[in-house]
């Protein structure tokens, strides 16, 4: 009885079954389960904006679909010098990166993975009467 009344007073409650309350179970198995791809759209405005995309991407379940339009327009140099630092920290995360059309460029982290078609020179034309 007196050992009841002092496990009351250094568990803070009123009851005694209430102590055995006082641990959580966490399934870690569930957490990693509840991590979806984000595909989110950037503008790149400046070069300043690297850093938003950087640091989405350094999350890893964050494909970027990047705009360049704006920042092409205005400074070829600028968009230069943001691509190569996007494509070092890609290349750093194992990522892939690829431009499609003139202004629209996708980065997309370890686990998925651009399809780059090859370019490959026409076939020549045989002549039958070689």
């Amino acid at each position: 009885m007196v050992f009841d009344k002092i496990k009351r007073a250094f568990s803070g409650s009123s009851r005694g079954d209430e102590f055995d309350e006082d641990y959580l179970e966490i399934d870690l198995e569930k957490e990693e389960k509840d991590n979806k791809v984000l595909v989110r759209l950037f503008v790149l405005k400046h070069y300043e904006d690297t850093n938003e995309i950087l640091s989405a991407l350094r999350e890893g379940y964050t494909i970027a679909v990047i705009d360049i339009k704006i920042l092409r327009q205005k400074d070829s140099i600028e968009l230069k010098r943001a691509i190569s630092k996007i494509k070092k920290t890609t290349d750093a995360l194992e990522g892939s990166i690829a431009g499609f059309g003139e202004n629209i460029v996708i980065v997309t982290p370890s686990f998925a993975k651009i399809h780059k078609e090859t370019a490959q020179p026409p076939a020549k034309k045989s002549n039958r009467f070689e």
